[in-house]
């Protein structure tokens, strides 16, 4: 390295110091300055004999990120002085005791956290990225600091990407597209979310970037234009009201553009709404209400507004903190434009964030609480240590993009939940154990399925019952990962619960059978019934599923010690003709596809290797029939962008947790009270849901027709004997 370029470096960072300093969003006292010199003197010690891959000085890295966190985010003092110390730890010879000492705990906490975060190597491993994930969404609840500078060091790597090789290009942009924009996006740094996803687009698909680039600078000088006509329609009337504002225009996002495009299947040129108008008006904290109208009224008198694109994110602000007025209108040449009405204070919120809540915090102290709010419920979903990391990345994720809805409980409570959300997520956002216990819904004093999707202003109300628990058809009614993990947990307890009653059940079968419930025994029989652990066999004993035959036929087949030697030693497993595979397959899970759930042919895919219980879709490929893909797949995200077409819908169903409908027709002599009766030993029966009744009385004849929904046969038959047993009944058959 010559002395020439080391003088012209040194020379830059002086530079970069001053420059740091200068742009820092907030007022930096002595101390403050004082803090953040020091950092950048170790930093730039620390780094002195590191260069980067385009052979750049190392350390004008950390000074990028502090900057991004100094102007872009507007962190404080100590988050400039982490952000220029990231590295330090993992990369030099300094260690986290030194920090401490130097900077004290704070500093020393967050470079701990960063350092933790960029040591989890990921190699490709989907359930490893998952852990690095939620691992790092742990340090949210330390310091929420960590994760923005993590952000901002995700954003300056994804802008500085260029001399990377091609596949570690693809993948930290997947990475960023799957992880850092849509955490970017729910921490309310929408200008830093907007450019990860367009450089994530860069490098995941650079033809469809280049080539909606290209069109956005052609299309530069006419949106100019017409943005300018736009606005000198309204500049008069906002003139004669008095107010202080400033009209900018800007173009919607390459990524946007294109998840529009994908969306409703148009070309660029047929998307219609490719830039927005902002108007940022000055105002007092107590007139910001009232001027925001003010100027959608002056707006929509000039330009015919579509009113079902009305967002007033003013009176119900989402729950990132983010305030606007949001409408589209039918401006000149008959094109649609969206105008977006904010404050100087509400356009500080939208582009920096957390940071800007701290700046207003103290003037307001309801300010934050949406933010506080969402980190109490990332918090429960992080307490839930039955969830597997890859679930947890799935479900954090459905709450990620969604845009919000406002719902009201029969108090006037409002509710914010994502777009989509069922009857049975406001449940259990309302409070799990009413989630648990939910025996129907109401909306708008309706009574609707727990299946039915909400739309903002909808009223809903809750009916709950001690008896009523979650069964396996909730996970389909649900959408919100608080929902769906709840679910879940209480279906593997339930199983739990059925097993425990199976186990002693079974002791008790054995005994009668003259046979000890011991290790051999169960180990026997779980061979003998093909199943995979003691824990299905005492669920499928609990259940019903293997009654006093099947244990009888075990029990003669065990008898026979020839038989049971040849059987479960001579017999090799790899011989295909010895195993009924369609009995293991009707046993154990089934893939089915569509809304139909049709059982198709189908190959498992080599690079992601789906088992059962994984969350999956299948791919209609060229060749080789539907291929079965694991959701958070590698090579999802490519295939969904660009085949979406032939994606498929795709899950496993559990034989044993799979429910089914069945029609009972009942006749007998008309009886006071049998009616009661019958219903009254359906709804005993635990397993059992009653779909629909209908019964008719003639001249003493009594006939009635009952729909049940059943896990299995045996626990149909049981139901019909019960049913015979009542006095007046006369024949019980199935439809």
């Amino acid at each position: 390295m010559t002395e020439e370029v080391l003088a012209k470096e040194k020379k830059q960072l002086a530079k970069e110091y001053k420059n740091l300093l200068k742009i820092s969003y907030r007022t930096l006292t002595d101390e403050d300055k004082k803090l953040i010199r020091s950092a950048f003197d170790v930093a730039v010690d620390a780094h002195k004999d590191q260069r980067r891959k385009s052979g750049e000085a190392y350390v004008f890295h950390p000074i990028a990120v502090a900057k991004i966190v100094a102007s872009e985010i507007g962190l404080d003092a100590t988050s400039i002085a982490a952000a220029l110390l990231h590295d330090v730890v993992e990369d030099t010879e300094y260690t986290l005791a030194d920090l401490e000492q130097m900077f004290g705990e704070t500093v020393a906490k967050i470079v701990d956290g960063l350092t933790k975060i960029s040591s989890m190597a990921y190699d490709g491993d989907v359930s490893l990225q998952a852990e690095n994930f939620r691992k790092m969404l742990l340090t949210l609840n330390e310091d929420i600091r960590v994760i923005i500078i993590k952000i901002a060091d995700r954003l300056h790597n994804m802008q500085t990407m260029g001399s990377m090789p091609a596949h570690k290009q693809v993948k930290i942009a997947s990475e960023t597209l799957y992880i850092y924009a849509p955490m970017a996006h729910r921490i309310g740094l929408y200008n830093i979310k907007t450019e990860l996803e367009d450089l994530g687009l860069k490098y995941t698909e650079p033809e469809v970037y280049n080539d909606i680039l290209g069109k956005i600078k052609e299309s530069k000088e006419d949106q100019d234009a017409y943005i300018e006509a736009f606005s000198k329609i309204i500049q008069d009337t906002l003139d004669a009201e008095g107010l202080n504002y400033d009209i900018k225009g800007r173009p919607k996002s390459i990524f946007s553009i294109r998840r529009k495009m994908l969306a409703q299947n148009v070309s660029y040129d047929e998307v219609y709404d490719k830039f927005a108008v902002r108007i940022i008006y000055k105002s007092t904290r107590e007139n910001e209400k009232f001027i925001a109208w003010k100027i959608y009224s002056v707006v929509t008198d000039h330009f015919r507004p579509n009113p079902t694109r009305l967002r007033d994110w003013i009176s119900s602000p989402k729950s990132t903190g983010y305030e606007a007025l949001h409408i589209t209108v039918m401006g000149p040449k008959g094109r649609w434009v969206e105008v977006q009405i904010r404050s100087e204070r509400m356009n500080e919120i939208a582009e920096k964030g957390y940071a800007a809540h701290y700046k207003y915090k103290n003037k307001e102290a309801q300010e934050d609480g949406g933010l506080d709010m969402w980190l109490g419920k990332l918090q429960e979903t992080l307490e839930n240590s039955d969830i597997s990391a890859v679930d947890f990345v799935e479900e954090f994720k459905l709450n990620l993009y969604a845009k919000e809805i406002f719902v009201f409980s029969p108090k006037g409570d409002l509710y914010s939940l994502p777009k989509g959300s069922t009857a049975l997520d406001f449940a259990f956002s309302v409070h799990t154990e009413v989630g648990m216990h939910t025996r129907g819904t109401k909306v708008n004093g309706k009574l609707v399925p727990l299946s039915h999707q909400l739309k903002s202003g909808d009223q809903v109300e809750v009916i709950t019952s001690e008896k009523s628990r979650p069964t396996a058809n909730w996970l389909d009614y649900a959408t919100t990962g608080k929902a769906r993990s709840k679910i879940k947990s209480s279906l593997r307890e339930e199983k739990k619960t059925i097993a425990e009653e199976g186990k002693v059940v079974l002791g008790r079968k054995l005994k009668s059978l003259k046979i000890a419930l011991d290790e051999k025994t169960i180990n026997q029989l779980v061979v003998y019934f093909k199943l995979k652990t003691s824990l299905d066999l005492f669920y499928r004993v609990g259940a019903g599923i293997i009654d006093n035959q099947k244990l009888k036929d075990f029990a003669a087949s065990r008898n026979n010690a020839f038989v049971s030697f040849f059987k479960n030693r001579i017999r090799k497993p790899d011989k295909p003709e010895d195993v009924n595979k369609e009995e293991i397959t009707e046993k154990y899970d089934q893939l089915v596809f569509g809304k139909e759930e049709e059982r198709l042919d189908y190959k498992m895919a080599n690079c992601c290797n789906p088992i059962p219980g994984d969350d999956v879709f299948g791919f209609v490929t060229v060749n080789e029939g539907i291929k079965v893909h694991k959701q958070n797949c590698p090579n999802a995200l490519q295939l969904q962008s660009n085949y979406s077409y032939r994606i498929m819908q795709a899950k496993w169903i559990d034989s044993t947790q799979r429910e089914f409908k069945a029609e009972l027709i009942i006749t007998g002599i008309d009886t006071i009270g049998l009616v009661n009766e019958v219903t009254k030993v359906v709804s005993n029966n635990h397993h059992i849901d009653m779909k629909s009744v209908h019964f008719d009385s003639n001249d003493g004849v009594f006939r009635g027709k009952i729909v049940v929904v059943v896990k299995n046969k045996q626990t149909l038959e049981n139901l019909v004997q019960s049913i015979k047993k009542i006095n007046g009944i006369d024949k019980v058959t199935r439809v």
